[in-house]
């Protein structure tokens, strides 16, 4: 607290003297939490969406259904290098929040500010709730980082007018567009954001040009794939809507979501951020990147997105607000009440890592979305081999004869992700599932005669109108579990396909998630093909 006081002093040497980075202070910094997330990055089991990538890194494609190539491929090295192993999977994620905090202490660096306020800048990005969710392995924990690298390089560019950096922002910009496909976004709301209220002397440089020219070449391969695929990602944008509005409160929770993933420290230097970019002569320059993140978060909220999506704009956001904290005219209450702020930061921040998941005693039955969401934010995905276990069962009333012309179907691509995980040590046949991104990996061979489908126990009626015979071998219902997983699950013997794979398969995929506590009009079920 002392340092963040002190810090103010060095405000006056900003407009004229450029000070060092502040290495060994962020180095310190980003070696700490990189040794913290990788030690307890194991503590809670593979999230559903995780298991999704270790199976699309076992089919790697140029692109996918609703993300890019990256993240499925650090998911397969990951499978080579320690099967198995969630520390190893979650490892890239890792440091792409050590590079998010580093990120963070240059931004303040090219603002001109000293060693005590980039490390301000970098110590609330490391402690806040976001890096927490960032650890695991999503198209979020990369598209937040390149994100924020791409900031940085606007920012520089205003500082020195280099235009090579522009070019790498496109470059940077294009390695995004193969992890999400956010970044088209965030370049338009940097541009309306510099029509708004400048610098519009980047618009006059060739080198944007060639930049976007960059990004939108990198997006050819991908709208040719949508193209021949019915365009799924146009359909996911209302389911997400869908699911955002059922977990999470849609547009009215979105804004404490938000401000929760940034953290108590965190949300007080978004709003000095906001302060510094309109009131300081030395941050004026640069407000076009506040200006970016409100356009990107109206949009958001009015498309019904999810909060972390403009988290990218934080680490900018943070160094403005570091700036914007020391450089107000501060009462002495504010500065005693910060202290009980960083320290409420950083007691969240260790209780995020050492507590969560909590102890499996203190789980409730789930009866909504919403409950579903909270019991996966505290307790994790659980009891998965549980699930794999009732499909071997199902498995193992088979006859050999039988097995070999068998497969196992998985309703949803979480259960499909880990059965092929998980399902190894029973030698089981191979999953597919009409599920997102999974349906587009193909259906089973036409020779396939039964099939093991694992499922939500309501799936009875939809499977009799796709086979001549249906059994349900087990059921899976602990009342404490979670929907899709260990509640509310069925396995069935179905033998007698009514229709060649190769046919059927069109009319079973769906984008549509069920976990069965939720349905929404929005959440189409229409083909993907």
């Amino acid at each position: 607290m002392t340092a963040v006081i002190s810090a103010r002093t060095e405000l006056e040497d900003i407009p004229n003297i450029h000070p060092p980075f502040a290495f060994r202070g962020v180095a310190l910094i980003s070696s700490i939490v990189a040794f913290v997330l990788t030690v307890t990055a194991g503590r809670y089991e593979f999230f559903g969406d995780e298991l999704y990538f270790l199976s699309a890194g076992r089919r790697l494609d140029y692109t996918y259904a609703d993300q890019g190539v990256v993240v499925p491929l650090f998911a397969r090295i990951a499978d080579l290098l320690a099967p198995g192993s969630v520390t190893a999977l979650r490892f890239p994620a890792v440091l792409m929040c050590v590079g998010a905090i580093v990120v963070a202490a240059l931004i303040a660096y090219e603002l001109g500010a000293g060693r005590r306020i980039q490390l301000i800048a970098a110590g609330t990005y490391a402690t806040s709730y976001l890096i927490v969710t960032q650890v695991a392995l999503s198209t979020f924990s990369f598209d937040a980082t390149l994100t924020a690298v791409i900031t940085w390089l606007f920012i520089r560019w205003v500082r020195t007018r280099q235009d090579w950096l522009l070019v790498i922002a496109g470059l940077v910009a294009a390695l995004d567009m193969q992890v999400k496909w956010m970044v088209p976004l965030v370049w338009a709301c940097l541009g309306l954001a510099v029509i708004v209220c400048g610098p519009r002397e980047i618009l006059r440089r060739p080198a944007l040009w060639v930049s976007t020219g960059i990004l939108a070449s990198s997006l050819i391969p991908i709208l040719y794939w949508q193209s021949q695929n019915n365009w799924p990602q146009l359909a996911m944008g209302q389911i997400i809507g869908a699911e955002q509005d059922a977990t999470g409160y849609g547009p009215i929770g979105f804004l404490p979501q938000w401000l929760g993933l940034a953290g108590f420290l965190g949300s007080v230097l978004i709003g000095f951020g906001f302060w510094g970019v309109f009131k300081l002569e030395s941050l004026r320059p640069y407000r076009f990147i506040a200006v970016a993140m409100v356009i990107m978060t109206a949009f958001v909220i009015f498309t019904h997105g999810r909060p972390y999506y403009p988290t990218g704009f934080f680490p900018a956001m943070f160094a403005f607000g570091a700036i914007g904290v020391m450089a107000y005219d501060r009462k002495r209450w504010m500065n005693l009440a910060m202290i009980p702020l960083v320290v409420a930061t950083m007691v969240t921040f260790i209780g995020s890592l050492t507590v969560v998941p909590l102890p499996p005693s203190w789980r409730t039955p789930t009866h909504n979305a919403i409950d579903l969401g909270r019991r996966t934010a505290f307790f994790g995905t659980t009891n998965w081999t549980d699930m794999v276990a009732a499909v071997d069962t199902g498995y193992e009333t088979l006859t050999p004869e039988q097995k070999t012309h068998t497969v196992i179907l998985a309703q949803g691509y979480w259960q499909a992700g880990a059965v092929e995980e998980f399902g190894g040590r029973y030698n089981l046949p191979a999953t597919y599932s009409p599920s997102r991104g999974f349906g587009f990996f193909g259906p089973p061979p036409d020779s396939a005669t039964t099939a093991i489908y694992v499922g939500l126990d309501t799936a009875e009626p939809d499977l009799r109108s796709r086979f001549t015979e249906v059994e349900r071998v087990t059921t899976l219902d602990d009342p404490m579990g979670i929907p899709g997983i260990d509640r509310m699950v069925a396995v069935w013997k179905c033998k007698g396909p009514k229709q060649p794979w190769s046919i059927m398969w069109d009319h079973m995929t769906t984008l549509y998630f069920d976990l069965g506590q939720w349905h929404d009009p929005r959440a189409t079920t229409r083909p993907t093909r």
